[in-house]
């Protein structure tokens, strides 16, 4: 069964930075799409990011030109480095595998996903 795990959350001051890691076992991970998602308390989880097999990266409005999402298909690792954190910004981040290539529009079509890791920007 494919695992992910997440990694690097923390509490952090807002403006402060994070990289978040999700090390990916049982399957070749070049091959397919990964996504990162968040759930604050009381919302729904919402998409943040995404990277595609060919690393096209697809990222939330709400979180442009502050994150970035990158892979390291050596390691079977895809990271999220989060800069400029908002205290809307707390949540708990989750990352998924599509068995597809391309970054998914819809997070049902994630197949696995992991535990999550608790992002909290406070200060």
């Amino acid at each position: 069964q494919v695992q992910l795990v997440e990694s690097g959350g923390g509490l952090v001051q807002p403006g402060g930075s994070l990289r978040l890691s999700c090390a990916v076992s049982r399957v070749i991970l070049s091959y397919y799409a990964i996504g990162w998602f968040r759930q604050a308390p009381g919302k729904e989880r919402e998409g943040v990011s995404c990277i595609s097999s060919v690393d096209g990266t697809t990222y939330a409005d709400s979180v442009k030109g502050r994150f970035t999402i990158s892979r390291d298909n050596a390691k079977n690792t895809v990271y999220l480095q989060m800069n400029s954190l908002k205290p809307e910004d707390t949540a708990v981040y989750y990352c998924a595998i599509s068995l597809r290539g391309g970054c998914p529009k819809s997070r049902h079509e994630y197949v696995y996903w992991g535990r999550g890791t608790q992002v909290t920007v406070s200060s």
